[in-house]
């Protein structure tokens, strides 16, 4: 089978590391998958997919938004079975692309989110009912992404298939430690840390306030980049905290510095899984996630819940690990949580989506 991944870019993001995992195992199955960049800046996400030789890299250009776009994805359509799409605007590029064509293409769409600024805008609706019309199948990353198409677009049931987001744990488990004193920590140090893009949908303003508030010993690592560094670097000035938090950009060996730290936080805002948790509870570290509809899901009974934005409530459930006994058992509960999400029966299931979406009329 012949299949085609449409994406925003290589950047990082839970789509994006999804693409990086499972387009491999695919090819490694027999089918031949390529990856169709909007953006094709070379990222390490990028790199690494590149190293694998398992599938072609195609960019259409070095921007998102650029509606010609919608004209360079046309010949594309042409030479797959199937093409899965993920994340606007390419959700939108490809839908005009195959009615400009009249390509019979079949498309895949992945919702990664339970909300966005689309959905929630009663305006933008009918927008949505037309463009999600010419998926086949839209795979949705947990039951609350489902429940929330279906409530706000009333899309047909039969449309909309549950495939949780998988991570790979073979190689989580070969992964080992970074050394923290290369990055300026010492063994005494409190490590927490943090993996998620710097936009409007991650928090981490809420975790840096809650490190103010947290005795000298905690530190706290910023793994990801985004629109929204400047703001984050101009609270981190204000608080008067720069000695005590390291943004590290996009990194590669997000397992290492996972299994380094002594804490993971995810604070959101809205998730539509929250990729990032499972695998720090696959690298045997306490997970702390903000308590919205699909990722507390994928913690629950793993890790902790804290308040959305609520800075003492995350303080007091970060304190609470001081208890060597209860720190045990979390990460215990995080481990066997994560067991869960492998991402080889994730792509098991893709596979035999597409087979049946491939041969619908």
């Amino acid at each position: 089978m012949k299949i085609l991944q449409i994406i925003d870019s290589l950047g990082t993001g839970g789509a994006e590391k999804l693409i990086l995992e499972t387009v491999p195992l695919m090819s490694d199955a027999g089918h031949e998958v390529d990856v169709l960049l909007l953006n094709g800046e070379k990222t390490p996400f990028y790199e690494q997919l590149e190293s694998t030789n398992s599938c072609s890299i195609f960019s259409l250009g070095k921007s998102f938004y650029n509606p010609f776009y919608i004209f360079k994805i046309i010949p594309f359509l042409f030479k797959y079975d199937v093409v899965h799409v993920h994340l606007f605007p390419a959700q939108y590029f490809a839908v005009l692309a195959k009615i400009l064509s009249f390509s019979k293409v079949k498309l895949v769409f992945t919702e990664h989110n339970t909300e966005n600024t689309r959905l929630n805008n009663s305006k933008f609706r009918w927008i949505e009912k037309f463009i999600y019309k010419y998926y086949q199948k839209i795979i949705c990353i947990t039951p609350e992404v489902k429940k929330v198409l279906k409530a706000k677009l009333d899309i047909d049931d039969n449309k909309l298939i549950v495939i949780q987001n998988g991570i790979n744990t073979s190689n989580i488990k070969i992964s080992t430690a970074a050394d923290r004193k290369k990055i300026g920590f010492s063994d005494h140090d409190k490590l927490l840390i943090m993996v998620a893009g710097f936009r409007a949908q991650k928090d981490q303003d809420t975790l840096i306030k809650t490190l103010k508030e947290l005795p000298e010993e905690y530190k706290l690592l910023l793994v990801g980049d985004g629109e929204r560094r400047s703001i984050l670097e101009n609270l981190i000035k204000e608080l008067n905290i720069k000695d005590r938090v390291i943004l590290l950009g996009v990194r590669s060996d997000v397992y290492s510095l996972l299994k380094m730290s002594d804490i993971a936080v995810l604070s959101s805002h809205w998730e539509g899984f929250g990729l990032a948790a499972a695998e720090a509870m696959a690298c045997g570290i306490p997970v702390l996630a903000s308590n919205v509809e699909g990722l507390a899901q994928v913690v629950e009974n793993g890790g902790i819940l804290f308040e959305k934005g609520n800075v003492e409530d995350l303080k007091t459930n970060i304190l609470k690990l001081n208890d060597t006994l209860y720190y045990k058992e979390i990460v215990k509960s995080g481990i066997e949580k994560s067991q869960q999400y492998e991402i080889q029966t994730m792509v098991e299931k893709l596979l035999c989506l597409y087979t049946e979406t491939k041969h619908t009329i």
